[in-house]
C-alpha cells in the first residue's frame, strides 16, 4: 500500500479542507500571513516557531496545497503525534531496539552472535567503533546513518542487511522513507547525500510527511480519515469501507485493512476471492473485477462499476446507504510499540490534536 456543521468561516474551512482536491486555484496569499497563522496553530511547548512555520510554509506552497486552517492542523497534528516537534527525537531504548534487529538477522543467517559482536568492534568512518555508536544511539536519525554505514563499509553488514536500509520510516511526522524516494521529484532543496538523509530533517520530514497526508484527493468527509490513511496507506480508509460491504454482501469475514489485493503479485487475495463469490450479481468477469480492484490506490476507484454496483447492492442489502469511510483495523507492529496498538487509534489520537489545534485558530 502503499485516506456537526457550524455557519462560521473556520468550520466552512475545515470542511473544504476534508473533501476537496488537494491542488486548486487558490486566492493569493501573503507569505508573512500564513506563516503567522501557522505560528498561531502550532501548540505552546514549540520552541523555534519560526523555523517550523517557514518549513510547513515551504511545505504547502511547493506543492501547490491550500494552507486552509483544516490542512494546516492537520500537519501539525500528525507532528505533534509523531515527534511532538522534535526534527530528530530521542527513541526510548533505541540500542536495545538496535541489537535485537541485528541479532535476529544473525540468527535467521545461523551467524553466531560472537561473529557478529566481533565485526562490530572495528571502527566506523566517525572513529568510534559501531559497537559504541549503537550503544549510545539515541535517535533513528543516528541509527540510519550507523546503518548506512556498516552496509557500505563492513563486508558483514552486507550480508546482514543486503542493501537495505532497516530504519523505513523518519523525521518529525514519521513518513515512509520508501515513499520520500519515489516521490522525489519537485523537492527544492539541494538532497544532503540522498533523500533517506533529507527525510531525518526537519525540512524534508516535513515535505514529504506533508506530501504523504494532504498530496492525494479523496473525499472524506472528515480529516480522522486521512490520518488512518497516513499511518495504513492512501485510501485505506475508503477500501475498508468497500471491504465491509463486500464482506456483508458475501458473508465472508475479511480483515478491514484497506488492500484490496496482493500488492506484487498476481494470485487472488481475501478481498478479491470474496468480490468473485458476487460476480453473478455483479454481472463482471474475474478480469473486470480485477482490473477495477487495481485502481485501490487512486480516486478513480470510485468510478468503476465494481465500486458503484457493490455499494448499490450494500445500499439495498443493509435498507439504508453504507458507509464509504472506515477506520482500518490494523493492528500497529513496530520494535518501538511494546503496547497493542492500531490504526485507529492512532488516528484518533492524532484527531484529539487536530480538534486542539483548531481551537487555537478560533
Amino acid at each position: 500500500m502503499t485516506y456537526p456543521k457550524r455557519l462560521s468561516l473556520l468550520a466552512l474551512m475545515v470542511l473544504a479542507g476534508c473533501t476537496s482536491q488537494p491542488k486548486k486555484d487558490l486566492p493569493e496569499r501573503r507569505p508573512a500571513d500564513v506563516k503567522a497563522q501557522i505560528a498561531q496553530l502550532l501548540p505552546a511547548k514549540v520552541s523555534d516557531r519560526q523555523g517550523w512555520s517557514n518549513d510547513i510554509f515551504a511545505a504547502f506552497n511547493g506543492q501547490g496545497l491550500d494552507p486552509s486552517v483544516s490542512n494546516l492542523c492537520s500537519v501539525i497534528a500528525v507532528t505533534d503525534q509523531e515527534s511532538t516537534f522534535s526534527a530528530d527525537a530521542t527513541v526510548a531504548g533505541l540500542p536495545k531496539i538496535a541489537w535485537g534487529e541485528i541479532d535476529r538477522r544473525a540468527a535467521k543467517l545461523h551467524i553466531p552472535s560472537f561473529v557478529v559482536r566481533t565485526a562490530l568492534m572495528i571502527n566506523s568512518p566517525n572513529g568510534k567503533s559501531y559497537t559504541a555508536r549503537l550503544d549510545n544511539v539515541r535517535s533513528e536519525k543516528e541509527l540510519s546513518a550507523i546503518f548506512d554505514d556498516f552496509i557500505n563499509m563492513v563486508p558483514m553488514g552486507q550480508t546482514l542487511f543486503g542493501n537495505l536500509n532497516p530504519i523505513h520510516t523518519g523525521g518529525p511526522m514519521q513518513v515512509s522513507i520508501a515513499f520520500a524516494e519515489a516521490h522525489a521529484k519537485g523537492y527544492p532543496w539541494p538532497v544532503d547525500g540522498s533523500i533517506r538523509r533529507e527525510v531525518f530533517t526537519r525540512r524534508g520530514g516535513v515535505w514529504f510527511g506533508t506530501m504523504h497526508l494532504l498530496g492525494y484527493p479523496a473525499n472524506y468527509s472528515r480529516q480522522i480519515y486521512r490520518f488512518a490513511d497516513f499511518n495504513a496507506g492512501w485510501y485505506a480508509s475508503r477500501n475498508a469501507a468497500f471491504q465491509a460491504a463486500v464482506s456483508r454482501l458475501s458473508g465472508i469475514k475479511l480483515t478491514l485493512d484497506g488492500d484490496l489485493i496482493l500488492y506484487g503479485s498476481d494470485q487472488a487475495g481475501s478481498t478479491e476471492l470474496a468480490v468473485r463469490t458476487l460476480k453473478s450479481r455483479l454481472d463482471m468477469s474475474d478480469r473486470a473485477i480485477r482490473s477495477a480492484l487495481e485502481k485501490g490506490q487512486s480516486i478513480e476507484f470510485e468510478k468503476t462499476d465494481l465500486w458503484q454496483q457493490v455499494f448499490a447492492l450494500a445500499d439495498k442489502n443493509a435498507g439504508g446507504r453504507q458507509p464509504r469511510e472506515m477506520l482500518p483495523g490494523i493492528k500497529l507492529e513496530s520494535p518501538k510499540i511494546t503496547r497493542n496498538l492500531t490504526t485507529a487509534w492512532f488516528a484518533q489520537r492524532v484527531n484529539g490534536r487536530y480538534q486542539s489545534c483548531l481551537a487555537r485558530g478560533k
